[in-house]
Parts: structure tokens; C-alpha cells; sequence
């Protein structure tokens, strides 16, 4: 194993900004990034993303490696969630648990920020439907859980608006951005696409270093309310995002060659979403506690992945 992979990831800049967010938070400082800025940042980072994987697609040829990719990633976002339940459902609440896969299932888009950084840095490509991919593995997961939920729920109490959770899953702020700059950096010319790239590509890296400095300062604040949920989740938070990206690290090589394409897909399937799942669980699932999948999602799985997970299954793809 090439441990200097790790080296370089734990010596990141946008890495130690996380760091430093925490460690903020530990000290008590007053350090926070203004909530207007962090937001318009995120924008940008999911902008820039979707219109680099636009302008990527834009040079591929539709094939059938393409359609196999998205039927792959879609079943993973829609499997992880069913096996995941039945592990929580052991010691945790119906409403709980099935808030919880449905993270788990579902994906997060600051992950996938994160992963194309750590690919940037090996010097490694990845194709643009990734980012197609990505999007679309945002809402098996979430409908999963609901669906769970409902057969399971002793009462049969749970209000099923499927409808509902669907249209919020694919008009999300942050799928509905990263598709539209998908489809505009598609359609946009190379000469047109060049016009912008100061703004897409070269101020990419700082704005990330700063969005993960925001990240961090979020996490430390999340860190009390999961230790006190206990050690079954802090381990399920850690271990069941491993197994995940593992596993997909290695069925992937079915689906492509790609070292890239398959990093990605194994980044996704041990990511956690915490933007778009609390939003859809709070129409869907009003007693499932945010204090359990927040904290999960946020303050253990996503440093976890971005510090250790990701050398990890970079080294297991090569």
C-alpha cells in the first residue's frame, strides 16, 4: 500500500481548513463563516462541478458504459439503504432507522466536492457523467427509507406522500443546480466555455478550502449530540460507509476501467447525505430525530471519509 497517498491527503490545505474549523469550535472561538457567504459558496462549488461534468460529457460519446453507470449507482443508492435497515432497526426506532439508511443511502454533493480535490491532486480524470450519476443517486435512497418506514411502522402511522418526496428529492437547491450546470456546460461551446474558466476552474481550490473551514466549524458543533447518542451509531457512522465504499470500490471494475469513475462511485456509496435527506425527512418523517443523522452524517462519516476513506479506496482501485 502506498502510504504517501495518505500523507499527501492528511497534509491537504482544504483538509486542514476542516481541521481547523473543529479545532475552533473546541476553543471556543468566535471564528464562523457568515451564513450568506457559506451558502453562496456551496452554490459555486456545485456550479463549477456540474459545468466542468457538462463540458466533460460534452466530449464523450454516449455509449453504453454511460448507461451502465447510472443503472449501477442508482442500484447502489437503493440497495445500501434496505440491508442498512435491518442492522438499526436492532436497536434503534422504525422512524429512526429508516431516517437514518435513507442518509446513507443517498449521497452528498460536498463529498463528491472533496473527491474531485483528492483525484485533482493524484492527477487523475474522472468522466462528466459522474456527475449525472451523482445527482441521480439522491433520491432511491430517500424514497427507500420512506417506504420502509411505512411497511414496518407497528401503527401504519406514517404519512406517505411519495409524490411529495420525489418532486423535493430531484427540485433540491443543490441537485436542481449541479443538473442545470451539467446541461448548460453540455450545451456551452469551448470557446464559450473558456470565457468563464477563471471563475469554474482557477478559484476552485480556495473557495473549497473555505467551504471546508465552514465544515469543520459545523461538525465540532454537531460532535456533542452524537456522543451522546452512544457507540452502536458512532460505529455504524464509521464502519457500514467503509464496507460501502470497499465494496464498490471493487464491484465497479464490472462497470468500467476508469480510475477515476470508479473512486468516485466508491466515495458515493460511502458518502452521507445531510442536506437534501433532512429536508425530504422533515415532510416525511416528522419523528425521526435530526439529532441522530446529522451528527452521523456530518461529524463522523464525512471527516472520516475525506482524512482516511478516500486513500483508501484510492489504493484499493490501483
Amino acid at each position: 500500500m502506498n502510504f504517501n497517498i495518505l500523507i499527501d491527503n492528511l497534509t491537504n490545505p482544504a483538509l486542514l481548513f476542516f481541521v481547523l474549523g473543529v479545532f475552533a469550535v473546541l476553543v471556543k472561538s468566535d471564528l464562523e463563516i457568515p451564513p450568506n457567504s457559506s451558502k453562496f459558496i456551496s452554490l459555486y462549488l456545485l456550479f463549477s462541478i456540474g459545468f466542468k461534468g457538462g463540458q466533460e460529457l460534452a466530449h464523450s460519446e454516449f455509449n453504453l458504459v454511460i448507461v451502465w453507470s447510472i443503472l449501477f449507482g442508482v442500484s447502489v443508492a437503493a440497495l445500501i439503504p434496505v440491508y442498512a435497515f435491518f442492522i438499526l432497526k436492532r436497536k434503534l426506532s422504525i422512524d429512526n432507522s429508516g431516517a437514518i439508511v435513507a442518509a446513507y443511502g443517498s449521497v452528498s454533493a460536498v463529498t463528491f466536492v472533496a473527491a474531485v480535490s483528492f483525484l485533482d491532486i493524484q492527477k487523475v480524470s474522472f468522466s462528466g457523467h459522474m456527475v449525472a450519476v451523482m445527482a441521480l443517486m439522491e433520491a432511491p435512497a430517500i424514497i427507500i427509507g420512506v417506504l420502509l418506514i411505512k411497511f414496518y411502522s407497528e401503527k401504519n402511522a406514517t404519512s406517505l406522500k411519495m409524490k411529495s418526496i420525489i418532486g423535493h428529492s430531484f427540485t433540491n437547491g443543490s441537485v436542481l443546480l449541479i443538473l442545470g450546470s451539467l446541461v448548460i456546460g453540455l450545451l456551452a461551446s469551448d470557446q464559450q466555455a473558456q470565457g468563464i474558466k477563471p471563475f469554474t476552474t482557477d478559484i476552485f481550490k480556495g473557495f473549497l478550502a473555505i467551504f471546508l473551514l465552514d465544515m469543520g466549524i459545523i461538525s465540532g458543533r454537531k460532535l456533542g449530540d452524537f456522543i451522546k447518542s452512544g457507540w452502536f451509531t458512532a460505529l455504524f457512522a464509521i464502519f457500514i460507509p467503509l464496507i460501502n465504499g470497499c465494496a464498490v470500490a471493487l464491484l465497479s471494475g464490472f462497470i468500467t476501467e476508469d480510475i477515476g469513475n470508479r473512486f468516485i462511485f466508491a466515495v458515493l456509496a460511502a458518502s452521507a447525505s445531510y442536506i437534501a435527506v433532512p429536508a425530504a425527512m422533515k415532510i416525511a418523517v416528522p419523528k425521526a430525530n435530526p439529532g441522530l443523522f446529522l451528527p452521523m452524517a456530518l461529524a463522523v462519516t464525512f471527516p472520516f471519509n475525506i482524512t482516511f476513506g478516500m486513500p483508501l479506496y484510492y489504493m484499493l482501485i490501483r
